[in-house]
C-alpha cells in the first residue's frame, strides 16, 4: 500500500517535467548538440534512384541530342530551294535514294536541288540545313527519276534539333540537394548515367510504448487501443525521406524499454518513441533513456498544445525523441521537431511551408502560457473567394483530426481567446485543397451512403460534424452548400421547416426513427412502453442516463421527453449517436436517446420515440451549383434510396 501511494504522490506531482521551455529553446537546445547535415552518400542504380536527394553536382559527358535530328517526318533540304515555295508554284527537287529512319548513318551529301526522305528523330545529312514537313510536299516519278514537290518554304535550322541543343558536353544536368522525380531520372538517363551518388536515407527505430496498446490485426481487448502511433510515425519518415524500423510495442517496464532503445541505437540514425505513461510513477520512457549524459535529456516539457510531454535528448550524435502518446499531438510534435532533423540528415532542405488567410467564424479558448496549435478545415466563404476556417474540436486523443484537417492556425502562448470573425493565417497540411462539396452539420451514417456515392463519381466532399445547429448556422452564413439538420420546433412539433430563412431551401432527405437504447435483457426497460421506461429512469436514482450535445436534434427531443427532469447522466453530452450507443453498450451508462440502426449496430435494445426528419437546409444562392445538383440527384438515386432502407432509414 505504500508503494502505491508513493506513486500516487509522485504521479500527481509530475516529477517527471524537468523543466518547461518554450517551442523555439526547445529547438535550439536540441539542434545545438546534432550536426544537422546530410550523414553520408552511397552509390545507387538509377533505378532505385526516385525520392532520393542528389549528392554531387551532376554534369553531362556527351551532348543531347548527340547529333542534329530531324523533329518531323519529311525531306532533308537546303532552306535555300525552297525560297518562293507555294501551292500554285511549288519548288521540285530530286530526291536522293536513301530513307533515313532513327539509327541510320546518312551516306549521302544532301547537295542544292536534292532533298533526302527523314522520319522523326533521323540524323540531319551533311548538307542539308532544314526538314520541311512531309504534309507540305509531294512525291513524282518522271522518266524513272524521283521527285519531290515543295510547297511551304522553309527557313535555316527548321524542324532541327541541334546536337547540343538540349545540354552540351560540361554543362550541369542536375545540382546537389535535388530530390529526384521522374523527371530528373529521365534527364539522368538520357545522358548515359547508370548509377548516381546520392545522400544516404537515415534510419529511424520507432517504438510504440504502453500496456495499452495493441497491435492493428490482434484482437481488442476492453481498455486497449490500436497502435496508430507507429504506422502514421512509420508513413511520416518516409515522407520526409527516412527509412522506418519498427522496433514493435514496449510495455510499461523500463528494462524492456532501455533495452528496445538500446536496440535502435544500434540499428538506427535515431530513435522514436511515443507514449509510456500508463503504469508506475513517472514517465517510464524517461527514465529508459535519463541514463545517457551526453548529453542526454536536453528539454523535458515543451510550452506547446498539444505536446507539453515532449522528451528531446541526445546520445553519441544520435537523437532520442519521446513524443506524447496521443496521436494529434505526437504527429504535430514529430513535424515540429522530428522532421527538420530527418530532412537535414537526408540532404534535404526545409520544408516549405504554405499559408492561407481565412476567418475564424467561431470563438476558440485558448490557454495561457503554451503555444497552441488548433486543427481547422477550410470551406469557401459566402462570396466564393474567402476562406473560412473551422476548428476540427476533436482534442489530441482523436487519430482523424490530424488527417481530415486541411491545416492547422498557431495561437500564440500569452492569448486566452481568439475572437469569433479574427483573420487567421492557416498552414496547410500536405496537399490541402478546396473540396466540389461542403457538407456541414448532422452526422449520420445514411449520409456516408450519399457521400461515398458522390466521392466515387469524382465529386470531391468535405464534411464536417458539428450538429444541426451548427450546420444550420453555416448554412445562414452562406459558408457551406448543404447542412444536414433534424430540429425539432418544440411549439408546433414540425421539423426543420420553422428554422428556415428566406435565403434557405429545405432538401427532404429521409426518416430516422430515433428511440431509447439500453442494453437487452434490462428489466428497467426491457418489454416497457415509452412513458413506463421514462418514469422507471427517473424513478432509479442508479439508472444512468448518457444525454447528447445541447444544440443537438436529439438533445431537444430529449429535453422534451424529460418534461424539465435532470436524471443521473444528463451532464454526460457527447456528440455522436454512435458514443451514446458505445457508452451503454460498454456499461458505463444504462439507457440515452439515439437512433434504431444505430441500435441495431450495437446489439442494444430499443423503444421507439418517433420518426425525425433528416433534411438538408441549402442556401439558394448555391442551389444549381453543380456539385450540390449531384447531390441532390445521387439522394434520389433508386440505388442509394435501396440502401439508406437497408440501414433502416426510410424516404
Amino acid at each position: 500500500m505504500n508503494d502505491i501511494l508513493t506513486s500516487l504522490r509522485n504521479l500527481a506531482r509530475q516529477e517527471q517535467f524537468l523543466e518547461v521551455v518554450d517551442r523555439d529553446e526547445a529547438t535550439a537546445r536540441f539542434q545545438q548538440h546534432l550536426m544537422m547535415c546530410p550523414l553520408g552518400a552511397e552509390t545507387v542504380p538509377l533505378s532505385q534512384a526516385l525520392g532520393r536527394v542528389l549528392a554531387r553536382t551532376v554534369a553531362s559527358d556527351v551532348d543531347v541530342p548527340g547529333f542534329d535530328r530531324a523533329s518531323v517526318d519529311g525531306f532533308a533540304v537546303r532552306a535555300d530551294d525552297t525560297a518562293g515555295a507555294s501551292e500554285r508554284q511549288p519548288k521540285r527537287l530530286v530526291l536522293n535514294s536513301e530513307i533515313l529512319t532513327p539509327g541510320v548513318v546518312p551516306a549521302i551529301v544532301v547537295q542544292s536541288g536534292s532533298a533526302t526522305l527523314i522520319a522523326t528523330g533521323g540524323m540531319v545529312p551533311r548538307g542539308a540545313d532544314a526538314v520541311v514537313m512531309v504534309e507540305y510536299t509531294e512525291t513524282q516519278d518522271e522518266g524513272g527519276a524521283a521527285f519531290v514537290d515543295v510547297r511551304r518554304a522553309v527557313a535555316s535550322g527548321q524542324f532541327i534539333a541541334f546536337a547540343g541543343g538540349d545540354l552540351a558536353r560540361g554543362e550541369t544536368v542536375l545540382r546537389a540537394g535535388q530530390v529526384l522525380t521522374s523527371r530528373q531520372v529521365g534527364m539522368l538517363a538520357a545522358v548515359g548515367i547508370a548509377a548516381v551518388e546520392v545522400w544516404r536515407r537515415p534510419r529511424v527505430a520507432i517504438i510504440s510504448t504502453g500496456d495499452e496498446i495493441v497491435a492493428p490485426g490482434m484482437p481488442i481487448r476492453p481498455g486497449a487501443v490500436y497502435d496508430s502511433n507507429a504506422a502514421i510515425l512509420a508513413a511520416a519518415v518516409e515522407e520526409v525521406g527516412g527509412i522506418p524500423k519498427p522496433l514493435g510495442i514496449g510495455p510499461d517496464d523500463e528494462i524492456v524499454l532501455s533495452r528496445l532503445v538500446g536496440e535502435g541505437l544500434a540499428a538506427a540514425d535515431m530513435v522514436v518513441m511515443s507514449g509510456g505513461t500508463s503504469k508506475g510513477a513517472g514517465d517510464l520512457c524517461y527514465r529508459a533513456v535519463a541514463a545517457f549524459n551526453d548529453p542526454g535529456i536536453v528539454v523535458h516539457g515543451v510550452a506547446l498544445k498539444p505536446g507539453k510531454p515532449l522528451c528531446l535528448a541526445v546520445t553519441g550524435g544520435k537523437p532520442i525523441v519521446i513524443l506524447p502518446g496521443f496521436p494529434t499531438s505526437a504527429i504535430f510534435t514529430f513535424h515540429e521537431f522530428v522532421a527538420p532533423v530527418i530532412r537535414a540528415f537526408a540532404g534535404r532542405s526545409a520544408d516549405r511551408v504554405e499559408r492561407l488567410p481565412a476567418v475564424l467564424p467561431l470563438r476558440v479558448a485558448s490557454e495561457r502560457g503554451r503555444t497552441e496549435y488548433l486543427l481547422v478545415s477550410l470551406v469557401r466563404g459566402a462570396d466564393d473567394a474567402s476562406l473560412t476556417a473551422y476548428p476540427a474540436g476533436k482534442g489530441s486523443g482523436a487519430v482523424t483530426a490530424f488527417s481530415q484537417a486541411d491545416g492547422f492556425i498557431t495561437i500564440g502562448q500569452h492569448v486566452e481567446s481568439v475572437a469569433a470573425g479574427t483573420s487567421v493565417e492557416v498552414q496547410l497540411i500536405g496537399d490541402a485543397h478546396l473540396a466540389d462539396l461542403i457538407v456541414v452539420g448532422s452526422h449520420c451514417i445514411g449520409l456516408d451512403v450519399v457521400i461515398d456515392r458522390l466521392q466515387a463519381e469524382g465529386v470531391s466532399v468535405k464534411a464536417l460534424n458539428v450538429g444541426s445547429t451548427g450546420g444550420l448556422l453555416t448554412a445562414k452564413r452562406g459558408e457551406c452548400d448543404v447542412a444536414p439538420i433534424h430540429l425539432l420546433d418544440p411549439e408546433s412539433g414540425e421539423y426543420n421547416r420553422p428554422f428556415l430563412t428566406s435565403e434557405l431551401e429545405l432538401l427532404p432527405g429521409y426518416r430516422r426513427l430515433q428511440g431509447i437504447v439500453f442494453r437487452r435483457g434490462d428489466v428497467r426497460f426491457e418489454g416497457r412502453s415509452l412513458s413506463e421506461a421514462i418514469a422507471t429512469a427517473l424513478a432509479t436514482p442508479d439508472c444512468l442516463m448518457v444525454n447528447r450535445n445541447a444544440g443537438s436534434g436529439t438533445r431537444i427531443l430529449t429535453d422534451q421527453l424529460l418534461n424539465g427532469a435532470r436524471p443521473a447522466g444528463y451532464w454526460s453530452q457527447p456528440k455522436s449517436h454512435n458514443a451514446v450507443a458505445v457508452a451503454i453498450a460498454q456499461n458505463r451508462a444504462d439507457w440515452g436517446i439515439a437512433i434504431e440502426s444505430v441500435a441495431r449496430q450495437y446489439s442494444l435494445g430499443f423503444i421507439p420515440v418517433q420518426a425525425e426528419h433528416y433534411d438538408f437546409a441549402i442556401p439558394k444562392t448555391r442551389w444549381d451549383n453543380p456539385a450540390v445538383r449531384r447531390f441532390r440527384a445521387v439522394l434520389a438515386d433508386a440505388k442509394v434510396q435501396e440502401a439508406l432502407a437497408a440501414l433502416g432509414f426510410r424516404p
